[in-house]
């Protein structure tokens, strides 16, 4: 056990007892070194008494200015570990400042250094992870093909060995944040609900917007607006103009579904759940590729690949991950093949995936498609795809006949 662990083991039996708050000690008593460890003892050394000698803190300073020296962390963290380490300078020097203050950097992702907005992961040793950081790290891994660890204790972290830690998502969501709006503070539990209902400086449209008003401002201004818009007096020959645009955008949009509904008009139409499992090239620089299992659908034999970046060479470097998939024929045909294909999520996955149909005329010299975009919403869908020990997706395909 190290020094500051050992001053942290102390802070609390200092005070009298029942002088540390409940909700602090179901936050951070998760285990040896819960929640954020020297820093949490900090906290609750400060709570126990103003008169208490804090080395705790002064030891939750050093690892932040640690991590703020660190030349690998990314720029933006190494700001914020030296923003939160002067912070924790002073308030250990001064013995003051509000509690909750105190708190965010005990209850802080080790990670990205701020709060979580939602789920809250801790590896077996108690150091805690926002679900984004957490879903990151196991990305990174398995494109590193490495066994994914915790930044701070280099334990080894996974979904089965790592949980969620209810407590400090409680005591997050009670702590006070500011409206961006009216810079007035809120619990962060109802923050959300204020920014979108209730604040009177939120931004806001005006009900016009669908004949072309693109009046942007606050709340409290928009029946003065309303009153005062000159699109409701608009000519129709403004607005037929105006209308035109809307209907070539929604255009676009039910194309889309009309062509799925005219696919499920054919004859011969075949799905499947298809499971990707990850592997490795034998490159010199080994890339990360997935492949399925050989499947059989309108009495062919297929096989999906996909890969991520379209074979970068360094993804775990880029913040921008994509992955691309190819479909291949396996079989034998006596006649070109024509189909219309899609992937869609799994019935038990919560990766969003928008809808796009892919053509390709199959024969037996030409059986592999091109590999063409999985349309996943954006980087952290995919991150939630390669974190998972495989990814499962339902295929559609569509003969069409001549």
């Amino acid at each position: 056990m190290s020094g500051a662990e050992e001053a942290g083991g102390g802070g609390p039996a200092a005070g009298p007892a029942g002088s540390v708050p409940a909700g602090v000690g179901a936050g951070v008593g998760a285990g040896p070194g819960a929640a954020a460890g020297p820093a949490a003892a900090a906290a609750l050394g400060e709570a126990a008494g103003p008169g208490l000698p804090d080395e705790a803190g002064l030891a939750g300073a050093r690892q932040l200015q640690e991590a703020a020296g660190d030349p690998d962390a990314p720029p933006k963290k190494r700001l914020r570990a030296a923003e939160a380490a002067e912070a924790a300078a002073a308030a250990a020097a001064a013995g003051s400042g509000k509690l909750e203050e105190r708190l965010y950097s005990v209850l802080c992702c080790t990670v990205c250094l701020d709060l979580p907005k939602a789920s809250v992961y801790q590896c077996t040793n108690g150091h805690l992870m926002c679900a984004g950081c957490f879903i990151h790290l196991l990305a990174d891994a398995r494109l590193k093909e490495e066994q994914a660890t915790c930044p701070n204790c280099r334990c080894e972290i996974s979904k089965s060995l790592c949980c969620r830690n209810l407590a400090v998502e409680k005591a997050v969501s009670e702590l006070p944040s500011e409206c961006g709006f009216c810079l007035c503070q809120f619990p962060r539990s109802i923050l959300e609900r204020h920014q979108k209902e209730e604040c009177q400086d939120r931004v806001t449209q005006c009900k016009y917007k669908r004949i072309g008003c693109p009046w942007h401002g606050p709340f409290h201004e928009l029946t003065v607006h309303e009153a005062a818009c000159a699109h409701p007096t608009k000519t129709g020959n403004e607005l037929m103009e105006i209308l035109d645009e809307m209907d070539q955008s929604h255009r676009k949009e039910m194309q889309l579904y009309n062509s799925i509904f005219s696919l499920l008009s054919f004859e011969k139409i075949g799905y499947t759940e298809v499971q990707f499992r990850p592997y490795r090239t034998d490159d010199f620089i080994t890339r990360l590729y997935y492949e399925t299992p050989r499947f059989t659908v309108l009495n062919q034999t297929w096989v999906l690949k996909a890969r991520v970046n379209d074979s970068e060479r360094n993804p775990n470097l880029s913040c921008k991950r994509t992955l691309s998939f190819q479909l291949l024929l396996k079989s034998k045909v006596t006649a070109p093949l024509e189909c219309s294909f899609l992937l869609l999520k799994g019935p038990y996955d919560d990766v969003k995936i928008s809808p796009v149909i892919y053509h390709f005329v199959f024969t037996n010299e030409s059986n592999e498609t091109d590999y063409v975009p999985l349309p996943i919403v954006d980087s952290v869908e995919c991150n939630k795809l390669l974190a998972a020990k495989n990814i499962n997706l339902r295929l559609f395909l569509f003969q069409i006949q001549k």
